[in-house]
């Protein structure tokens, strides 16, 4: 119902603002209020042109619904980078010059200052997030976890594990856990033995598995005593324990890092104003000043000097990105196009599996 009555809200919104006027379609929570401060009110400042946001679970599906129905009614939405790759594919999307895009400060171009496959066809990325999975400190004060493989030992470290209810980065993390390196986790997975083995990994914890659907969801999970550990997106977790104080850690062992960012899509009501938002908001200040208020890394390579100190005037945002080279030990870089190949069939056999005993 949350997810209906939010879109409907921006529908609504649409259909009665002035055509100058652009809906972004968002996924809530500390991302979304980083979004607001660092694109979108510098935006209307600049341009006069006011963004009305809204934000759902997650935005690529409404946005294939809309444009097959033929209806409209989000200018700019944030969806990750194989969502992005697959709703181009399918003619769902508009695609972005990315002659269009501002240079760097020194006058690198766009697509030499972006990291690599950050510009797509139809995809300008605006940050690098990671899914890695936090603890509550106070359950392991002495002991606490440092590596994926405590995520899935009950024994050492008892208490329920809160997991994203997919399973895009469940398989990996669980093969990671299992002792597969990250750079042949791919590969294993690609295979039905590997699949088979992942799924292993994941029913040695099932029992004491809460999932969760929305990103808002998994420090909830943990400030309620709900669960001892769960996979989070980690600028979820840096705002609840930087912003709010809650005693909870960040394991960066076994992260998945990948890029996300913003798409047009086909028909979008208004157009030439949804290219000036995209183009104003991925140049260089603007994506480091999102890092300012969330822990995602800026995509340009331009804007990583830039990003200064948190919100709270004393934070320094560099060790908390996922980008920092002290994080990416043991990291993994999301396959975008293992997902687009396999994410159907892997969706079947996991709600398959979620579904037995």
């Amino acid at each position: 119902m949350k997810r209906i009555f939010l879109l409907s809200t921006a529908a609504s919104c649409v259909a009665f603002t002035a055509s100058a006027d652009i809906a972004v379609l968002g996924w809530g929570g500390a991302y979304t209020v980083s979004q607001v401060e660092a694109y979108h009110k510098p935006f209307t400042a600049e341009t006069g042109i006011k963004v009305i946001s809204a934000d759902t679970d997650n935005p690529a599906t409404p946005i294939k619904a809309m444009v097959e129905a033929g209806n409209v009614s989000v200018d700019v939405a944030s969806v990750d980078y194989a969502d992005a790759l697959r709703l181009c594919d399918e003619g769902l999307l508009e695609e972005i010059d990315p002659a269009i895009l501002p240079p760097a400060p020194d006058g690198t171009p766009a697509l030499d200052d972006f990291l690599p496959g950050a510009v797509t066809d139809c995809l300008v990325s605006t940050d690098v997030y990671s899914t890695v999975f936090a603890y509550d400190e106070t359950k392991f004060p002495d002991t606490p976890p440092t590596t994926i493989a405590d995520f899935f030992d009950l024994e050492k470290f008892p208490g329920k594990r809160g997991i994203r209810n997919a399973p895009k980065g469940t398989l990996e993390m669980a093969l990671m856990a299992d002792g597969v390196a990250p750079a042949d986790i791919y590969t294993v997975l690609g295979t039905p033995e590997g699949i088979d083995r992942a799924f292993a990994k994941l029913d040695t914890i099932k029992s004491q598995v809460v999932w969760w659907e929305a990103g808002a969801q998994p420090p909830q999970l943990l400030a309620d005593g709900e669960v001892a550990m769960t996979v989070a997106w980690n600028g979820r977790i840096f705002s609840a324990a930087v912003s709010e104080g809650k005693p909870f850690k960040i394991v960066w062992d076994g992260q998945i890092y990948e890029l996300e960012g913003w798409v047009i899509p086909k028909g979008a009501p208004n157009l030439e104003e949804a290219l000036e938002f995209v183009k104003f908001t991925t140049a260089t200040e603007p994506l480091a000043k999102a890092a300012e208020w969330i822990s995602y890394g800026p995509p340009r390579r331009s804007s990583t000097p830039l990003v200064g100190l948190y919100q709270d005037g004393k934070t320094e945002m560099g060790p908390h990105l996922p980008t920092s080279e002290a994080n990416m030990t043991n990291s993994l870089a999301s396959s975008y196009e293992f997902w687009v190949d396999h994410d159907t069939e892997l969706n079947e056999r996991f709600s398959s599996w979620l579904a037995s005993n």
